[in-house]
């Protein structure tokens, strides 16, 4: 197992699918010169020499006079041949430094001027050697599973995530490959000589149907709506991955209103490509999540963006945190929805942590990062499903639900900018959110509340009255927080609208005020002790994830600082030692772990599997089978973590070793 893999089997919060913690080299993305608007694309996939052969029609718009049209192009794909709408050469040429293909054109094209540019283009993918994003795979051409992702640039396009498209597709396989692509529900099909398989798909509304997944699938798993492919290595698994994907698409359909089409493919992915892909009727999971059945929340949050992300989308990365936060924010409502309260309040303090990792830059700023990066991830997933769970905090439940559904409604098959979400909020909720958006969406940092008062006992045993104030740290914070005062009797709840850097408040109770807690519920973002803690400790699996394993320990010794009970940061640091084959000191953090501050209760199980593989790697079998029974007395299967200590009670764990 890697060092990420690690990492990332246990994460504070599930990732985004297709976007991975790693770092990145990327370039600035290309001005918006034009909007493609239809492709027609026939692709030739030949797995047994990593090869795509194509050609694409490729009609689009110009947004300004040009003299240089540019399109985005994996670097492994050589065009071959260009051509305009007359079919007369277009001069070209390759630009590696940025996976783009640039015209020099004699005449300009004029703006307005709409034509279809004719490509020709083959070349060699495998792996993630010609990637757009440095060190993730997103087209590779491979057995048992080739898989052509949008943001792979497999073909010539424009404007990632923002410009959409229509498209025809005509994909020609090996016969014993199937191909899931967006359009029509089930592909038509028909054979070819030299024992091929040609895969048509149409996609008829704007969108971004532009990923292709073919491989050696099994006969596929129907489920209601759902149709499961997989290869024969995980077909065990397929039934319970169905059933997965049906309960969470009939809750999101539920939620948000029926979904732009009624067909839905659930897809296995390559374990060395990423966590998870989407497109129109189609949610992408890597195998081993599939195996480990620990694909419930990437599944949801994946499936969530057949309406955030594929029926309305961003109109520029500005408003990424639109589609991105929401598809984060679905993911925990299924959470509230099927695990209950506890569930829900633990993944939101996690998202949280998220949220405040890299909070330097304004969520309406956002563009000019690395949309792959681990700063705009945290943004727009973390940041931004916050700014939903607190808009839904002011707005109130049912308000909430319709202010979505109404959005869906109102932008499907279009994109959607910040200023459209402030205005549909302030008009659902007759609510003025000048402030709210000012803070959470132009501004950075959270609030720090304390809370000081004085207890008064009235006359006539009438009770006693409460008088304070809420502090916090930020001059122009506003907005309404929650109060609980445990009392003697009866626990009474207030709503107290917060302004600025004091704001006071008088509580008449019958009973004495024993505890008064600030936002109880996790409504709010805010910053908090424990929070720091967390935050500290992100960072360091961030650092991990790239590499870094010193900047790593000294971000988990700042968790250390601000807790030196912390279970997580202990158990990180373990797993650092690990890696490194340091087992007594791994062993130490670990044991650290178990008699810390026990948050989260997943460490107390993997504490005990981590230490049973480290017995094992010293050849203490008996110690290790002693770990790994108290793992599976824990009763917590957080990751399928008694699933693998049941297992490894049978079978030794292998330790991994480096050759030089």
């Amino acid at each position: 197992m890697s060092a990420l893999s690690r990492i990332l089997r246990v994460p504070a919060a599930i990732l985004l699918p297709l976007c991975l913690v790693a770092m990145t080299a990327w370039a600035a993305p290309v001005k918006v010169q034009m909007q493609i608007t239809g492709y027609v694309i026939n692709a030739d996939l030949d797995p047994a020499v990593n090869r795509l052969t194509a050609t694409a029609d490729v009609t689009f718009t110009a947004l300004e006079e040009l003299n240089n049209p540019t399109f985005e192009l994996n670097n492994g794909l050589q065009v071959t041949k260009a051509t305009d709408t007359q079919g007369k050469p277009l001069q070209y040429e390759r630009l590696t430094n940025n996976n783009t293909v640039r015209f020099t054109l004699a005449t300009p094209l004029a703006k307005g001027t709409t034509t279809t540019y004719h490509f020709e283009y083959s070349g060699a993918l495998k792996g993630a050697d010609t990637s757009p994003v440095e060190g993730i795979k997103l087209a590779s051409v491979e057995d048992p599973i080739s898989i052509l992702l949008y943001p792979g640039r497999w073909f010539p396009m424009t404007g990632l995530f923002t410009n959409r498209f229509t498209a025809e597709m005509h994909i020609r396989v090996p016969g014993d490959e199937r191909v899931v692509g967006s359009g029509s529900g089930v592909a038509a099909q028909k054979s070819l000589p030299g024992n091929r398989t040609e895969f048509t798909f149409k996609w008829t509304k704007p969108g971004f149907p532009g990923t292709i997944i073919a491989g050696k699938f099994i006969d596929p798993i129907t489920a209601g709506n759902m149709r499961v492919y997989v290869t024969e290595k995980h077909k065990e698994f397929a039934h319970d991955f169905a059933s997965a994907g049906e309960r969470e698409y009939l809750y999101m359909s539920g939620t948000f209103g029926q979904p732009e089409s009624t067909h839905m493919n659930l897809v296995e992915l390559p374990d060395d490509a990423v966590s998870a892909a989407w497109a129109p009727e189609i949610a992408a999971i890597a195998g081993s999540r599939i195996a480990a059945r620990n694909e419930q929340r990437l599944l949801s949050n994946t499936l969530a963006h057949q309406w955030w992300g594929s029926q309305i989308s961003p109109a520029t990365m500005n408003d990424a945190w639109i589609t991105n936060g929401m598809s984060r924010y679905a993911e925990l409502l299924y959470i509230e929805d099927s695990a209950g309260k506890n569930a829900f309040q633990s993944a939101i303090t996690d998202i949280s942590a998220g949220a405040l990792a890299y909070d330097t830059e304004p969520l309406t700023t956002i563009g000019r990062l690395d949309p792959f990066s681990p700063q705009f991830q945290s943004m727009t997933l973390e940041k931004g499903a916050m700014v939903f769970h607190m808009l839904r905090w002011e707005m109130g439940n049912d308000v909430f639900a319709k202010f979505l559904r109404d959005l869906l409604s109102q932008y499907t098959d279009k994109s959607i900018r910040t200023s459209n979400v402030e205005s549909a909020a302030q008009t659902q909720s007759n609510l003025e959110l000048t402030a709210f958006f000012a803070q959470w969406l132009d501004g950075t940092g959270a609030p720090a509340f304390t809370n000081k008062y004085s207890v008064f006992r009235l006359g006539d045993n009438k009770g006693f009255r409460t008088v304070g104030a809420v502090e916090q740290d930020l001059d122009l914070f506003r907005m309404p927080v929650e109060l609980r005062i445990e009392t003697d009797g009866k626990t009474e709840i207030r709503r107290v609208d917060v302004s600025g850097p004091d704001s006071h408040y008088s509580v008449e109770t019958f009973g004495r005020p024993r505890r008064i807690q600030i936002d109880p519920e996790n409504w709010l973002l805010k910053s908090t002790p424990d929070l720091a803690v967390r935050v500290a400790v992100l960072r360091g699996q961030q650092q991990v994830a790239q590499g870094d394993l010193t900047a790593a320990l000294v971000e988990y010794q700042k968790a250390l600082d601000a807790n030196k009970n912390s279970s997580l940061a202990a158990y990180r640091i373990g797993e650092i030692f690990l890696m490194q084959r340091n087992y007594q000191s791994a062993a130490n953090s670990f044991r650290d772990a178990l008699r810390g501050d026990g948050d989260p209760k997943w460490v107390e199980v993997w504490s005990h599997i981590e230490l049973a593989r480290i017995f094992d790697c010293t050849g203490q079998r008996d110690r290790a089978v002693n770990e790994y029974r108290l793992a599976v007395q824990s009763n917590d299967n957080t990751q399928g973590a008694v699933n693998e200590a049941r297992s490894s009670m049978q079978t030794p764990y292998k330790c991994q070793r480096t050759e030089n």
